[in-house]
């Protein structure tokens, strides 16, 4: 016998009794950005190669080992998109969404990263990303902060940590890079083989290093802050006066640079100690240069993604999730002539009652055997239907929870009484 074809390593099916939990949150999420006035965007999973070598750097993590690339069969570099923002920027220019106008967009979906999988990261992880264009000022970055903060306060998510930093223009990281190598090259010694890698490609990275053992080295590593103009340090004393009013609290962190080449000015995180090591559930930040990057106007932007499976699991270990919805009513039928009725008399019932649950028996069975199927669903009703109810134009209902003897109803007032007793409960 053939063995059974397994999902592939990292890459999970979301079952019917989990599909509730991602239905409540994502609805959540839907209701809280339309009251902020953001509307959703939808992008293709596969781009452009050259997109993502071009937006987050030829010298990430992510380009260098970890993107799904492949050629079609036309001998075009195709990859599975391992991130949103890129895909939105492409979408907002190729449209002709960023011409002289501002846009609030979100959108949800999986994502693709050739990691090792482990708790809370998988590779293949699905964000809900919200990015904002058009606008400059820290007011922005502040908004899309307190969007996150209600999201937690809806969800009844508790001890998250929101982290702060700026990560400054261009070229105050240019000035800071080069004391940073020069730092790092004089304890070279010290550096593990990924931070050596990373010395002249990408030193910043450094800095969040998840090794214990080089805690103390990064420790004593310069500060971006000491190398911040004063623009920059408006721009950030500005966000955090405008947080601080909001009563949202913060820490600063000045070793968040997160894992992208494209951010520059305000970064965020929010952390907890909940999940393991891979403690953030939400990031995002300021990356003004990306959309000239990609070869539109220079354009102010700011975004945020959140990890899906990351805030379930948070969900989840709170309790705060809803069970599958279980059917309402059984319809129990015996009998060639009722069942061809039945499946009549549902449509008639689902047309009378909208928000009624309702399965009906197909297939084989007898009546031991459907009433079994009936208990398993989580129905308070079985509705019966056999050749003798048909011929005196009834249908039995027998209450499969409630201590309530059986009664029969004329078919023509079913849908009326099912009214009555759902309207009790």
């Amino acid at each position: 016998m053939a063995k059974n074809i397994q999902a592939i390593r990292g890459m999970h099916d979301v079952l019917p009794s989990q599909t509730p939990h991602w239905q409540y949150l994502e609805a959540c999420v839907r209701d809280v950005l339309g009251r902020y006035g953001y509307q959703e965007i939808r992008m293709p999973i596969v781009e452009s190669t050259e997109l993502f070598k071009r937006s987050i750097g030829e010298v990430t993590d992510i380009v260098e080992k970890e993107m799904y690339t492949f050629e079609d069969r036309n001998g075009d570099s195709l990859t599975l998109r391992p991130e949103g923002t890129a895909g939105c920027v492409r979408a907002a220019l190729e449209h002709g969404l960023l011409h002289n106008q501002t846009q609030r967009l979100w959108y949800q979906g999986p994502m693709f990263r050739h990691e090792r999988p482990q708790k809370g990261r998988y590779r293949q992880f699905h964000q809900i990303g919200v990015e904002a264009f058009g606008m400059a000022g820290p007011d922005i970055d502040a908004e899309l902060i307190l969007i996150t903060a209600r999201l937690w306060k809806e969800l009844g998510i508790d001890g998250l940590e929101l982290q702060l930093n700026s990560l400054g223009t261009a070229e105050e990281r240019a000035a800071y890079r080069q004391e940073l190598v020069a730092y790092f090259e004089r304890h070279h010694d010290a550096l593990d083989e990924d931070s050596r890698r990373r010395l002249h490609s990408n030193p910043l990275r450094i800095l969040d290093t998840k090794n214990p053992d080089m805690a103390e080295l990064v420790a004593g590593a310069p500060v971006l802050a000491d190398h911040l103009g004063e623009d920059s340090r408006q721009h950030f004393g500005q966000l955090q006066a405008l947080l601080t009013a909001a009563g949202v609290n913060f820490v600063l962190n000045p070793r968040l640079v997160r894992g992208l080449d494209y951010y520059s000015l305000t970064v965020f995180e929010w952390v907890t100690d909940r999940l393991g090591a891979q403690g953030t559930v939400c990031a995002g930040g300021r990356y003004d240069g990306l959309v000239a990057q990609l070869g539109g106007r220079s354009t102010p932007a700011v975004g945020f993604a959140m990890g899906v499976e990351r805030l379930i699991a948070l969900l989840e270990e709170d309790g705060r999730l809803p069970e599958a919805a279980r059917a309402d009513v059984y319809l129990v039928q015996m009998g060639e002539a009722a069942r061809r009725e039945a499946l009549v008399l549902a449509e008639r019932l689902r047309d009378a009652l909208p928000q009624l649950r309702l399965l009906a028996h197909c297939g084989e069975g007898g009546f031991k055997a459907q009433f079994k199927r009936a208990d398993r669903s989580g129905a308070r009703i079985a509705l019966v239907l056999g050749e003798g109810e048909l011929a005196r134009g009834e249908i039995g209902i027998k209450h499969l929870r409630d201590e309530l003897p059986q009664e029969a109803v004329a078919v023509d007032r079913l849908a009326g009484r099912l009214a009555e007793i759902f309207d009790k409960s």
